[in-house]
């Protein structure tokens, strides 16, 4: 998974405007993202599935109510935004009215970092994809 603050907003402001801190960034934003899952069940006691949960109901309800031009993440079949082969399906900015998918590619090359914690979330996914191979 990677969060990319730049396409957030905090009051109607734009975050990368609010934080413009590259090293928070890297070092304190991003490592907490990843480890929420895990957060959650230490603060609960409990599993993280009600977050998931919590995604996909989100997902059906802008899927079919769409988003009245809000941008959100939704999980969709690429279409080699990225450099996410199409085979995949992937969360990825956009805005939907009704069953339609109107994405916004995002350009990873506005931050160099970007493409290259995209691309160790893709070898992740591949990683986990070749070890239940055999189960298929």
């Amino acid at each position: 998974m990677y969060a990319d603050y730049r396409f957030a907003t905090v009051n109607g402001k734009a975050a990368r405007d609010l934080i413009n801190d590259q090293v928070w960034n890297a070092e304190v934003f991003l490592p907490t993202v990843g480890k929420r899952g895990a957060a959650i069940i230490e603060a609960r006691g409990l599993s993280s599935a009600a977050s998931a949960a919590n995604a996909a109901i989100d997902h059906m309800r802008d899927w079919a109510l769409g988003t009245q031009g809000k941008w959100v993440t939704m999980g969709v079949p690429s279409n080699g935004d990225y450099g996410i082969p199409k085979e995949h399906h992937v969360r990825l900015p956009g805005h939907h009215r009704g069953r339609k998918v109107h994405r916004r590619a995002g350009p990873a090359e506005s931050m160099p970092s970007s493409q290259e914690r995209i691309n160790k979330t893709l070898k992740e996914l591949q990683d986990e994809q070749a070890g239940v191979a055999h189960l298929l």
